[in-house]
């Protein structure tokens, strides 16, 4: 092609290619690249060597800075959510390690209280066992002291019964002693 055209009107149409379209993605040799076209400018946002072209190239000079601003921002929210994004993801795997080591420790802690509830139940069967335990041998303790009263009262009648039939047989032979 450098045959059809003269090499200054491939360098102007380059040039102005460049201008119109904004970059996909600024490096570090852009910026600094747009830094100096920056700074050749005046307050107006116009060059020296541009001020006789008029607004519009002034204007689409800055609509084209507008844009490339804008595709920076998107660029740097896009990041930002993709850095959230990472962010909430190891957040929500951080959660569930926890709540998994919760869950572990929770059913320890209900195996323990169900060991401990059964040891109370143990106990209190064992505590039972013993009351009634208790009760019987207090009941049969009083059984067996009746008893033994009862033998006593017993062997007291026995006894009255002995001397009562002694006298009686006494009287008699006295009876019989004076009847005759």
């Amino acid at each position: 092609m450098s045959s059809y055209y003269p090499r200054t009107k491939d360098l102007t149409r380059t040039r102005k290619s460049v201008a119109d379209s904004p970059p996909s993605s600024p490096s570090p040799t852009d910026k600094n690249y747009r830094h100096d076209r920056l700074s050749r400018y005046d307050s107006s946002g116009e060059s020296a060597t541009d001020k006789p072209m008029g607004r519009t190239s002034s204007y689409t000079r800055r609509e084209t800075r507008l844009a490339a601003l804008n595709k920076q921002e998107q660029d740097s929210t896009t990041k930002d959510y993709k850095k959230m994004y990472a962010e909430a993801l190891h957040e929500n795997e951080r959660l569930k390690s926890r709540l998994h080591d919760s869950k572990q420790e929770l059913v320890n802690i209900r195996s323990q209280l169900e060991k401990i509830t059964q040891r109370h139940d143990r106990i209190s069967e064992r505590s039972t066992a013993l009351d009634s335990e208790k009760r019987e041998k207090q009941a049969l303790e009083k059984r067996v002291s009746n008893m033994e009263e009862d033998l006593k009262i017993l062997t007291e009648l026995k006894s009255d019964n002995q001397r009562l039939k002694d006298e009686n047989g006494a009287l008699i032979r006295v009876i019989s002693k004076l009847s005759k």
